[in-house]
Parts: C-alpha cells; structure tokens; sequence
C-alpha cells in the first residue's frame, strides 16, 4: 500500500535513485539531506513513513530516529545502515526504529519493507479510532439512566441536536458535560464532522488562544509554522469550550468576536479565517454571578447560552446510581477478567446513601476501585471506599438535648443550606430562592463552608 515516504539521505546521487525507484512503485517520496531539513517537513507534513541513512554530517540517522520516535512516535522509521552491520541494526531497533535495510538497497526489498511499514501506521490508527469509538459507547455514563431529571435534560438535546445555535452545558463537575456534548454532536447533522474538545482551564492564556484561533508563522518564538486553530479545525463539526468559565477575561472579547462574526484571525496574523463550527460550551461555574462580578462578560455569556441545558447532580438522580454502577461494573470486570456481575444489597444501600459531591466520575472511581479490590462475584460493602462505607447524612436538628450534640447557628445553617440542596437536585438558583437569598449570598456561604455539613464524611 502505498503513502507519503519522507527520504533523508546526505549523498545525492543515492536520494534522487532511491526517490525516483519509489516513484516508480507508486509511494509519493519527499528527499532531503538533511536530519534538521526532516524535522522541519516533519513539524509542517504528514508522511506515513521516515527512510533514513545512519552516517549524515551532523545529526546522524540514529539521532533523527530518536527524535521522531519522542515527537511523532505514530510514523514509523525505517533505518538504512551498512551490509553486515549487526551492531548497528540493533541501535536503530532500540533507539526505536521500525525496521532496517543494509546497503546496498535492493529496491525489491526496500518496497516490501516501506509497505509494511506503511500498513502498520495505517492499523495503528484503526485500532486507535475503534478503541476510543468503543470507549465512547461504552463510557457514555452519564446517559445511563431513567430518573427524570436526566430524561428531561437529554429530551432537550434530542430537541435540539439539529440546530446550529450555541449550547452552554451546566453542571457540577462530573455530572458528564462533555458526554453530553458528545451525544448533542452524535445525533445532529454534523455527526459525520469532527468533535474537536478543549478544555479552557488547562493550558496558559497564550498557549490558549494559539490552540483556539491559530497562529501565523513567527507569531512567537517556537512559531516555526503557521498553524491553524481549532475553530478552523472543527470546520463541519462541533467545537467543545469546557470549563469555559475560566476563560481569561482578556480572550473573551476576542471569543465573542469569533462567535458573532463566523471568522477567527491568527495570533500574529493579519488576515481573518471563516470557519463552520457549531459550539458547544460548558461549566460548572454559575456564569450570571461571574457577570454580577465582573468576571465574565455579560455579552459573551448570552452569546454562549442561547441554549441552556443543565445536567443534574448524581444526588438528584435516585436509582439512576445502581444502574450506573451495574455498567461500570460490566466494563471494569470485562478489562481486568474477574468474574464481578453486580452489587450485594448492603453494598447497593449504602451507594443509594451516599451523596457522590463528585458525581459520575467519583462513582466510576469507586466502582473500578472495588472490582479491583473483591474477591467475590458481587461487591460488598467492605470493597467500598471508606469514605462511602461510613457515609450518613446529618441531622439537621439533633434529636435530643445531649450538649455534644448541639451545634452552633453557623454549622445549622450549614446543614440546613446542604439539605435544601439535596432537596431540589443541586439547583443552586432554586435553593437561593427557597432560602430567601439572592445567589451571590449563597455561594459565599458556600464557599466558606465547601457546602457540605462538618460532620458530613468527605470524600
């Protein structure tokens, strides 16, 4: 099967021979002559194979091999060393090379190598799309479920899967926005498009705006090429912005810009790009207050949540926890072997108890941990954390008049907020309006409590 062949070879009359041979047998070869040349057609290119020479002036083949492997470990690379050369074959293998060919090259033999090579990137890319194709059928968690509160909120992204407006996805952390986000691309007419995700918290606001807008060539230092950002790359598809809360306020302007006008312009760069993306955002941050506050723009917020959709804590969702946790047991006892096909009574009760402040994600954590940890076909309440063994919700006035059972105003305050919580599903907006509060109080009061009750267990 033929593809993309980039040759380095320092001697010419061997690059052209080489080059016009593959030529002839249908690859599509590149030749330099130089190591520093291929890393930069490397850094810039795709190619599906590296054949390179083991002694070059310079960088030698070896160390071209080595640095490959570290940067681009899904190209294979195919080392040309001198007839005989044992020592010199086994270096290249450890330094992490695919194969090797002695001199001189039978081309024959060269072709046959170069297609193996060829077909081995080619199925280590299959395997690598069907296995995260599987996990995100099979990782969907958060889609599992018969409580109302998600069917409500999945009603909605069915409703709305089709259409090309902003989606701002709420939700504590865990409660499974980017499945969400997943589901709302998988049942559009973008499905067959990219689902390209960026999570806005975890990289430095240059480093940031580069990945989402692009930058042009000599825009910064490390700027060896111009690149494009991810909202030219989800050109069709659907950009994910998670954790768009904590989006710096100097990039907002510029985000909103890109959301109005369809067209994103290069850091460094001087000319401005359309693109065709549906955006999808998501927080677990309560954006309205981040407005009142002054840290999140009150235009781009409503540019963001032309649709809202919030996901419930796992808290809210009932028996949606066992049947979660029966999935999660499927797939971790399938990945370890172990003979594990469910949940002991005790063990079901106490994960009904239990309040999961880290919802789906904590119990999958839970669970993987546990089937790790049995030795029996069901799981027990010793195989639980400890943390979830010994959970139990606080009263919020003790029962009797014990004096070590009293508590202050500020802890029955405390209970009494968390209990509200609990109550209406985790709807902070909702529990400040019960409360009698506006959501500024609430969150403070939170904040200096974590939102739990002292004597709660923490995770």
């Amino acid at each position: 099967m033929p593809g993309r062949i980039l040759i380095v070879e320092d001697e010419r009359e061997m690059r052209v021979l080489v080059e016009k041979g593959l030529q002839r047998r249908g690859f599509q070869p590149v030749a330099v002559a130089a190591a520093d040349e291929a890393l930069q057609r490397l850094s810039a290119e795709d190619f599906d194979t590296v054949l390179t020479d083991l002694r070059m002036p310079g960088m030698d083949g070896l160390a071209l091999c080595e640095r490959i492997v570290l940067n681009r470990p899904d190209i294979p690379v195919v080392v040309v060393t001198a007839f005989g050369s044992l020592e010199t074959a086994v270096a290249a293998i450890r330094a992490g090379a695919y194969d090797f060919i002695t001199k001189p090259i039978d081309l024959d033999a060269l072709v046959l190598v170069l297609e193996r090579a060829v077909q081995h990137r080619a199925l280590r890319a299959e395997v690598r799309r069907l296995r995260q194709a599987l996990d995100e059928r099979q990782d969907d968690g958060a889609l599992v479920g018969e409580s109302p509160a998600l069917k409500q909120a999945y009603a909605l992204i069915d409703r709305v899967a089709d259409v090309d407006a902003t989606v701002l996805i709420t939700g504590e952390s865990g409660t499974g926005k980017e499945v969400a986000a997943r589901a709302l691309h998988a049942r559009g007419r973008r499905k067959e498009g990219p689902f390209v995700a960026i999570n806005c918290a975890a990289m430095p606001e240059q480093l940031l705006e580069s990945e989402l807008f692009g930058h042009a060539k000599g825009a910064f230092t490390d700027a060896k090429a111009a690149r494009a950002g991810l909202f030219v790359k989800a050109n069709g598809g659907t950009l994910f912005l998670d954790e768009v809360g904590e989006l710096p306020l100097t990039l907002q302007p510029k985000l909103l810009r890109a959301l109005q006008e369809r067209v994103v312009r290069p850091v460094g760069g001087d000319t401005e790009t359309p693109f065709d993306a549906r955006i999808v955002a998501a927080t677990n941050r309560d954006l309205e207050l981040a407005v009142e506050e002054g840290r999140f723009r009150e235009d781009l917020y409503y540019r963001l949540n032309v649709i809202g959709i919030e996901l419930p804590p796992l808290r809210a969702r009932g028996n949606d926890v066992l049947l979660l946790s029966q999935r999660f047991i499927e797939q971790f006892a399938s990945r370890t072997g172990k003979r594990v096909d469910g949940l002991s009574p005790a063990a079901a009760q106490r994960l009904l108890a239990y309040g999961w402040p880290g919802n789906v994600r904590e119990l999958q954590n839970c669970i993987e941990r546990a089937v790790a940890l049995t030795s029996f076909e069901q799981l027990t309440v010793d195989d639980l954390p400890e943390r979830v063994r010994n959970y139990s919700t606080p009263r919020v006035v003790p029962e009797n008049t014990d004096a070590s059972e009293l508590v202050t105003l500020e802890e029955l305050e405390r209970r009494y907020i968390h209990r509200v919580l609990e109550a209406v599903g985790g709807s902070r907006t909702l529990a400040a309006r019960i409360l009698g509060v506006d959501r500024k109080t609430l969150y403070r009061k939170l904040e200096r409590g974590d939102g739990e009750p002292r004597d709660a267990k923490k995770p």
